[in-house]
């Protein structure tokens, strides 16, 4: 997988990015010009519906990454208003959560995803009560200056940030970037936008309906990182990471002639299965789709389920696709294959491993499998079967378009495998036999 991309991009800085830009634009031209009781409601709805919809959607991250906001504004609310100044509990609150908030989502980033057990849960809600304990008891211990008459833009111009407090934003945000461009995945990206939106709300306290603005944008990302994720569970095959069977059937529906579809099958991928293991099976299906997803032409390739893909070509007839689908064949044909490790569910464990001398016999499959784990330093050759079929004035519609592509593929695997097929070479060698019948 190549690190920039333009699906990459596009994972960065949708909708993050794009909706933290578009509130900086309505914000600082004067555009948005909603009271702050109103934006104080909004920052609330979007806690509190982000948290519902992450508890609904097992999303533990973005909950927790909700509280540490929630944890984060109150405790800057609730040291008072007061000249801020070193010392005092105001600009104690303000250290305190420039530093905890970066932190605590570069944690939240490193989390393994695990539900709401209670396994899961409780070390990071402990976690987050002691940080606020903490903070707490340093605001309490502060020493407040009252606020003076005519010294309220005072207070606000000493609201900024201190040095050690920028570097830590700044390093949580670089290593949630390049976080981002790894996984490719809607709560990074989330985390990430979410962290500047918060850092511009610390950044404009001096203006309490700038400041929480932000702070609504902060939590409006992180609900709508949830929101994305599931279009892409529902669009996308989480393994190939290729658009699935339901994104595929969409495309059809909005295909003009003329159009092209390509039906592509692992060639024995069931026999990766049973030799190697369904690990091995999936490292294959990987390295098949990181090729599909490279297909030239115009072409956009989906997984279709199992060892099957599909491939539109909009815009294209067979023989302006045939040399890119050729190509296609012969770039997988020549890929190296080595299997990472042996499928886990191999190797015995507990009784099985002591009892395995004492049994002295193994099925047909287990030899197999152990001869596979023996060799498993050898390469392993994948190749695959291709049909194509394109649109006509008799079979315009993508289903009968589809099913010519099936048949084609059929006849691919039935004359050998790892060869390419057109549903037109079908109809010449079938009008060959009437002539000759």
């Amino acid at each position: 997988m190549r690190l920039w991309s333009k699906a990459t991009l596009k994972s960065l800085v949708v909708p993050g990015g794009v909706l933290l830009l578009a509130v900086a634009v309505l914000t600082h031209s004067g555009w948005l010009t909603l009271a702050p009781p109103a934006l104080s409601f909004l920052y609330y709805c979007a806690l509190i519906g982000g948290m519902l919809l992450a508890w609904r959607f097992h999303s533990s991250r973005t909950f927790f990454a909700l509280v540490v906001l929630f944890l984060a504004g109150q405790a800057v609310a609730l040291s008072g208003p007061s000249v801020a100044s070193p010392g005092n509990a105001e600009w104690t609150a303000l250290r305190a959560v420039s530093l905890l908030v970066p932190l605590n989502f570069v944690l939240i980033a490193l989390m393994q995803e695990r539900g709401f057990t209670v396994a899961s849960t409780a070390p990071v809600g402990l976690f987050l009560f002691v940080q606020s304990v903490i903070v707490a008891v340093l605001c309490r211990g502060s020493v407040e200056i009252p606020a003076l008459p005519g010294h309220a833009d005072h207070a606000a111009a000493q609201l900024s940030l201190p040095g050690y407090a920028l570097l830590t934003f700044a390093g949580a945000g670089a290593f949630l970037f390049v976080r981002c461009l790894l996984t490719r995945k809607p709560v990074d990206s989330a985390l990430l936008w979410s962290l500047a939106a918060y850092f511009l709300s610390l950044r404009f306290m001096e203006s309490a309906r700038i400041s929480t603005t932000y702070s609504a944008v902060a939590a409006c990302i992180l609900a709508t990182s949830i929101i994305e994720n599931s279009y892409l569970l529902a669009y996308h095959d989480e393994l190939t990471t290729l658009p699935s069977r339901r994104a595929f059937n969409d495309a059809l529906l909005r295909l003009q002639q003329p159009f092209s579809i390509a039906m592509v099958d692992i060639d024995h991928f069931k026999r990766f299965n049973d030799t190697y293991g369904h690990d091995t099976g999936d490292q294959v299906l990987r390295l098949v789709a990181s090729s599909l997803a490279r297909v030239t032409g115009g072409g956009q390739a989906y997984r279709c389920g199992g060892e099957e893909f599909a491939i539109l070509f909009p815009g294209k007839t067979t023989p302006e696709v045939v040399s890119h689908l050729e190509q296609l064949r012969t770039t997988i044909e020549a890929s190296e294959f080595r299997m990472r490790s042996g499928d886990r569910r191999q190797v015995p464990r507990g009784p099985d491993r002591r009892n395995q001398r004492v049994r002295g016999r193994a099925r047909k499959g287990d030899a197999i499998r152990h001869l596979a784990r023996e060799k498993s330093h050898a390469p392993l050759s994948v190749t695959v079967s291709i049909g194509v079929a394109t649109a006509s004035e008799k079979k315009p519609h993508a289903d009968l378009v589809l099913q010519e592509a099936d048949k084609a593929l059929y006849r691919a695997k039935d004359n050998g495998r790892n060869r390419l097929e057109t549903a037109s070479a079908g109809k010449r060698s079938r009008a060959k036999a009437v002539e000759i019948a």
